[in-house]
């Protein structure tokens, strides 16, 4: 990141009390960004100096006020990163009719929702960036389908906003993210303690990425350095959605 590149820019980030959500607060803090913080609560952001708001992507009117109140108190943000998600369905037989709209709701149409009452005012002004935390689930099958819907929904509503709202100065990108660890692994870890060292086998890198890798790609699709880049979709991943290391190992006798 070049020192300095998001100051005078008004940066929302969602999410932003969680793993990732953190790592993204701290890199473009660090880039001189004016920061606008959402989460589901406001005691998970307390110890902030920066302004916070609280929504739950799971009821559209709490969506729909906080956009209304973000834009009245801040004007249209420079920059949108769509962060906040969130899954515990994890196979197919796991699913029910609840936890697959619950799923859906939080992670496609919550997100939706929140990013086309910010798209008005952005439009109007002349310029803007989204950016929609995303997953490699969208990409390939790695379990948790409900999201992996919800997700491959993020990216293609990523695209419609980069097509539709391009001519008005709107860019709009997602970064997948592999397996990272934050706190959403506690529920793995507590069952499986030897889970990592199973889950970095799958990686060509040899390792899970850390947020803060997620968090600069983010940041430069958010950038200048990224002015014509819109509508695309970068895995952030260590490699695990460009193919099946574990084929290369234990079928084709190593690589």
């Amino acid at each position: 990141m070049t020192e300095g590149e998001f100051v005078g820019k008004k940066v929302l980030i969602t999410g932003a009390a969680g793993g990732l959500g953190s790592a993204l607060v701290n890199v473009f803090a660090d880039g001189g960004a004016s920061l606008v913080l959402c989460d589901r609560s406001t005691e998970l952001l307390r110890d902030v100096s920066w302004p916070v708001h609280a929504f739950d992507l799971l009821d559209a009117a709490s969506v729909e006020a906080a956009a209304g109140d973000i834009l009245d108190r801040h004007g249209a943000p420079d920059i949108v990163v769509n962060n906040a998600g969130w899954t515990r369905a994890e196979t197919v037989a796991a699913l029910t009719p609840e936890n697959i709209a619950s799923e859906i709701t939080l992670n496609l149409t919550g997100v939706a929702t929140f990013s086309s009452a910010l798209i008005p005012a952005m439009s109007a002004r002349g310029s803007g960036a989204f950016v929609f935390v995303s997953s490699v689930n969208s990409i390939s099958h790695f379990g948790n389908p409900a999201y992996a819907a919800a997700k491959s929904g993020i990216n293609a509503f990523s695209r419609s906003i980069a097509v539709e709202c391009g001519r008005k100065g709107i860019r709009s990108n997602v970064v997948c993210p592999g397996s990272i660890r934050t706190p959403a692994w506690a529920h793995r870890l507590e069952k499986d303690p030897g889970i990592m060292d199973k889950l970095q086998r799958l990686y060509p890198l040899g390792r899970i990425v850390e947020a803060q890798e997620v968090a600069e790609a983010v940041a430069f699709l958010a950038s200048a350095r990224a002015s014509g880049i819109t509508g695309t979709v970068l895995p952030v991943d260590g490699g695990v959605s460009a193919g099946m290391l574990p084929f290369i190992d234990d079928i084709l006798g190593g690589s």
